[in-house]
C-alpha cells in the first residue's frame, strides 16, 4: 500500500507541475508526511509540510489528489497561518477554504468530497469573507489547519465526519511506513506537529512569499498562469505598507512648507533672505458611490483624510460619483473646516470615473492632488491628467495610470 500511495502522490504532483506549473512549484516546496490517523483525519498543513491520512488519500481519485495538494499549498502561499490575528479560528478556517476552493475549481480542478464552495465569495480574500461566516454553521473545512493547538468546533466536526477515514487509515497505518524519495511518505509520528511560534510564523510567511513570487515567474515564462491566479499573485505581491501611511505621505508631499527667495519690497532693504512660505494645497477627493463601497468604509476614509488635513494646510473639494456626479455636490472645505461625509450622499448606479475629471477640466483648475476611493471597476478617462492622482482601491482591480494604494 505504501508504494501505491507514493505512486499516487508522485503522479498527482507531476501532473500539477506539467499542467499547472504555478501550483506544481508550490507543492514541490511541501514535504509529504503520512500522519497518524488518531490526529490526521484527512489532510492538513502547518506551513511546514503536507500531512495526509493514508486511508483518506487511498479513497481519492488522482484528480482529487491534485486538488488536495494544491489546496494545502495555497494555504501556505497565501500565508493563512499568519493572517488570522484576532479572528475566531473556526470562522477563519472556513473563510480560508471559501477563498481557495473557487480558485481551484475555476482552474478546472476536481474538488475533494466535502470541499466548501460558495459562488458568492468568488474573487474575495479570506478577510473579506470572514464577516459572512457564522461560527454556528455545521459545515467545516475538509482539511485540518495545524498552525496552532487551539481547538475549535471545526476540529470536533472533523473528528466526527472523518471517523470512517480514520478507521481506514488506522488499518493501513503499518503499511504507510516511512517511505523513501524526496519528502514523499515520511512518517509524521504519533503526535501532531508543534504549533507555530510568532517568530517562525514571520519567517515562514517571508519564505512562502518568496516561493509565491518564484512560482509565478516560472509559470509566466511557461505561459501557464491564468488570469485569476495572475491577479491574485499581483495583489499579494504588492507593497504591504498601511494605506493610511501611504496616503499621508502623498498628501504631506503636495502641501509641504518651503523657502522662498522672492525679492522683498525696497522698503525692507536690498538684502535677500530666505523666508518660510506655507503653501496651501488644493485637493480633490472623489468617492465611488456605485454600491461596491459601503458607507462605513467611506466614513472611515473621510475621517482619515480629515486627520491628515489637520497636519497640512489643504482646501478640499469633495465629489461623489457613480455613473454621474452627485447632483448636490461638490462640497467644499476650507483649511480651517472639518472634513466630513455629507448626509445627502446617494448612489448605487454604474461606475464611471470620467465625470470627476471632466468637472476639473470644465472648472479650469489644476488640483495639487486627486484622491479617488473606489473598487477601480469602471470607465477611466483615456488620457492621464497633468496633475497627480491617487487611487485608493478596495479589491484587486488595476488602474491604467496614477498611484494605486491597496486598501488593506
Amino acid at each position: 500500500m505504501t508504494e501505491e500511495l507514493e505512486t499516487k502522490l508522485s503522479a498527482a504532483r507531476t501532473r500539477l507541475i506539467l499542467d499547472r506549473p504555478f501550483l506544481g512549484a508550490l507543492v514541490l516546496r511541501m514535504p509529504m508526511k503520512a500522519g497518524d490517523p488518531r490526529w490526521c483525519k484527512t489532510i492538513g498543513t502547518d506551513a511546514r509540510a503536507f500531512y495526509y491520512n493514508p486511508g483518506y488519500i487511498a479513497g481519492l481519485t488522482l484528480e482529487q489528489t491534485q486538488f488536495a495538494l494544491a489546496h494545502e499549498a495555497l494555504h501556505c502561499a497565501l500565508s493563512h497561518f499568519a493572517r488570522r490575528e484576532h479572528r475566531v479560528k473556526a470562522r477563519w478556517d472556513k473563510a480560508c477554504d471559501l477563498a481557495i476552493n473557487p480558485i481551484l475549481i475555476r482552474e478546472g480542478m476536481t474538488a475533494v468530497p466535502g470541499a466548501l464552495y460558495d459562488l458568492g465569495f468568488e474573487g474575495m480574500m479570506a478577510e473579506e469573507i470572514y464577516p459572512y461566516v457564522k461560527e454556528t454553521d455545521e459545515e467545516a473545512p475538509h482539511d485540518q489547519h495545524l498552525y496552532s493547538n487551539e481547538k475549535s468546533s471545526q476540529d470536533k466536526h472533523t473528528d466526527q465526519s472523518s471517523s470512517m477515514e480514520g478507521e481506514q487509515g488506522q488499518a493501513r497505518e503499518e503499511d504507510a511506513g516511512s517511505g523513501t524519495g524526496q519528502g514523499m511518505g515520511e512518517a509524521a509520528g504519533s503526535a501532531p506537529p508543534e504549533p507555530l511560534g510568532e517568530m517562525e510564523k514571520e519567517q515562514l510567511s517571508v519564505q512562502w512569499r518568496q516561493r509565491l513570487a518564484g512560482a509565478a515567474q516560472q509559470a509566466m515564462q511557461a505561459g501557464k498562469l491564468g488570469g485569476n491566479l495572475r491577479r491574485l499573485v499581483d495583489h499579494l505581491l504588492q507593497p504591504q505598507l498601511p494605506w493610511r501611511m501611504l496616503l499621508a505621505r502623498y498628501m504631506t508631499a503636495v502641501s509641504r512648507d518651503d523657502y522662498s527667495y522672492m525679492r522683498p519690497s525696497r522698503r525692507e532693504g536690498e538684502a535677500i533672505f530666505p523666508t518660510l512660505r506655507s503653501a496651501q494645497a488644493d485637493i480633490v477627493v472623489a468617492l465611488d458611490t456605485s454600491g461596491s463601497i459601503k458607507e462605513n468604509e467611506m466614513r472611515e476614509f473621510v475621517t482619515e483624510i480629515d486627520a491628515i488635513k489637520g497636519q497640512v494646510r489643504a482646501r478640499i473639494v469633495l465629489h461623489a460619483c457613480d455613473a454621474r456626479l452627485a447632483s448636490d455636490g461638490p462640497w467644499r472645505f476650507e483649511p480651517w473646516e472639518s472634513f466630513a461625509l455629507p448626509d445627502s450622499i446617494r448612489g448605487g448606479g454604474g461606475t464611471r470615473f470620467t465625470p470627476v475629471f471632466d468637472w476639473i477640466r470644465q472648472e479650469g483648475c489644476t488640483p495639487d492632488l486627486l484622491v479617488y476611493f473606489t473598487d477601480a471597476q469602471g470607465e477611466f478617462p483615456r488620457q492621464e491628467p497633468s496633475f497627480p492622482v491617487i487611487w485608493l482601491v478596495k479589491g484587486r482591480a488595476e488602474v491604467p495610470w496614477g498611484q494605486r494604494i491597496q486598501l488593506n
